[in-house]
């Protein structure tokens, strides 16, 4: 058996995280040597947000990033980030506090026992809720939460922890790429472009229903197989060694203080979905909340301060790594404004595209806002960065503005669950103690498929002059 466990994969090295990251800010330091500096003028839109003005760039003096200026971009991308990482941090702390309660993990055990041999259908059902909570409101850092869970229910059930951490984000971000309502991305992009909100919606639920259904074949058909066979997983050695799994032999009890300590989780879900909605609550907010009911869970079940205090350290500790790996992300977006090529980049790929056929020039403003996605994660940000600049060029190169907005919606949705640089996706493995390399083996061939159905939905869009206009 032992030799069984230790199967040999082959097939390239992917780099640690770190290092991934350190290599692309050193590559963006020499491109601020030989790429001219240059700047689009910032205007406010009829929305309120900030855009770019497309018809003013202009290049400028060259600021290329020196040595200690490279060196520099980590601590300040830090201390941009300093609210998601400390999100992170809390999140890894409360969850510890509240594992320690024993209410969640009595909570799922039962649950498996009512599933029995059904468990399976789980992975279908709460994909298709967390895609929903992505296409109708851009769910995203909201999701962080559900991963420590459903991490717990894969293992205690037979999967590994891809599975439990595929369920939260494969599932959200399917939603978030194919979303026919969200306010944050297709809101923004179509306001921007000048296209009736909420317009184009036949197609993009078919996109949803799509990308969605893709998704859950996806991580269904892996579950499978890793519970039939489970030495093929990736992380089972990480799996072997959590010391959070259930035990399943027996039909356990909840405690009173573990009944309030699964009331205040659930109530917290719900103050967290109603702040945001009616507030606009962001990170602060939902970390103070989480914060909040860490302590909850703690008085519940009387636990003492200095054990308190102790589960907390030791869930921020736990984390660490993947939590600051998130403002090392950020250092690469520092470095590219800091020598001032960012807009170059974006002045140079769009002057490139305006060249091309119509069809083809509706797959490059794809291939463009897929590339994009990597430098800018945020959606909105995206939005208002490129939109601008793509909207009046599709009615140079013969493309609908509405499939501009479909090929900017797809090319920064897809890779959030891929790219190191995506604060979301870094959040949720830290959260789920997943290595990024192994995450990106495993979720690689996903993400090339929803590449190509996106290209498809495009090709589709250009073909039928997606519109009103």
């Amino acid at each position: 058996m032992k030799k069984k466990e230790k199967v040999k994969r082959k097939g390239i090295p992917v780099p640690n995280v770190y290092v991934l990251m350190l290599f692309v800010v050193l590559l963006c330091g020499i491109l601020t040597y030989v790429i001219p500096a240059g700047e689009y003028s910032r205007v406010t839109g009829s929305g309120g947000q900030e855009v770019v003005d497309p018809d003013s760039f202009r290049y400028g003096e060259q600021t290329p990033v020196g040595v200690m200026g490279l060196l520099e971009t980590v601590p300040q991308g830090l201390v941009e980030s300093a609210g998601m990482i400390f999100l992170i941090f809390i999140l890894g702390g409360a969850f510890q506090v509240v594992q320690e309660t024993g209410a969640i993990h009595t909570g799922i055990a039962i649950l498996t026992h009512k599933l029995g041999k059904k468990e399976f259908v789980v992975i279908p059902v709460m994909m298709f809720l967390f895609s929903m909570g992505g296409a109708l409101y851009g769910m995203a850092e909201e999701t962080l939460p559900f991963i420590p869970i459903m991490i717990l229910l894969a293992t205690s059930v037979g999967y590994d922890s891809l599975v439990g951490a595929g369920i939260v984000l494969a599932g959200s971000t399917a939603g978030f790429a194919a979303a026919f309502l969200n306010p944050f991305t297709v809101g923004i992009a179509q306001g921007i472009a000048g296209v009736p909100l909420l317009s184009g919606m036949g197609l993009r639920v078919a996109l949803y229903i799509c990308m969605v259904s893709l998704a859950i074949g996806y991580v269904l058909r892996y579950a499978l197989k890793v519970k039939k066979s489970p030495e093929i997983s990736a992380v089972r050695e990480i799996d072997l060694g959590r010391t959070d799994r259930l035990n399943l032999e027996e039909t356990p009890k909840l405690t009173a203080g573990q009944i309030l300590v699964l009331l205040t989780f659930v109530g917290t879900i719900g103050v967290l979905i109603y702040g945001v909605f009616r507030y606009g609550w962001y990170l602060q907010e939902i970390t103070a909340l989480f914060f909040g009911m860490s302590v909850l869970a703690a008085v519940f079940t009387g636990m003492s301060p200095n054990r308190y205090g102790e589960n907390l350290v030791r869930g921020m500790t736990g984390i660490a790594g993947g939590a600051l790996a998130v403002g090392f992300a950020r250092s690469i977006l520092v470095v590219l404004q800091q020598g001032g090529i960012l807009d170059t980049i974006l002045f140079g790929i769009a002057k490139g595209v305006a060249w091309l056929p119509a069809q083809i020039s509706a797959m490059g403003m794809y291939l463009f806002q897929c590339l994009l996605n990597y430098v800018i994660p945020s959606g909105s940000a995206q939005a208002a960065v490129s939109m601008p600049i793509m909207a009046p060029l599709s009615d140079l190169v013969g493309v609908t503005r509405q499939t501009a907005v479909l090929a900017f919606q797809l090319g920064d949705g897809i890779s959030n669950i891929f790219t190191p640089t995506s604060g979301l996706l870094m959040a949720g493995l830290a959260l789920g103690k997943i290595p990024w390399n192994k995450w990106a083996r495993w979720i690689g061939p996903l993400i090339l498929l929803e590449y190509l159905l996106g290209a498809v939905f495009i090709i589709i869009a250009q073909a039928i002059h997606y519109g009103p206009f």
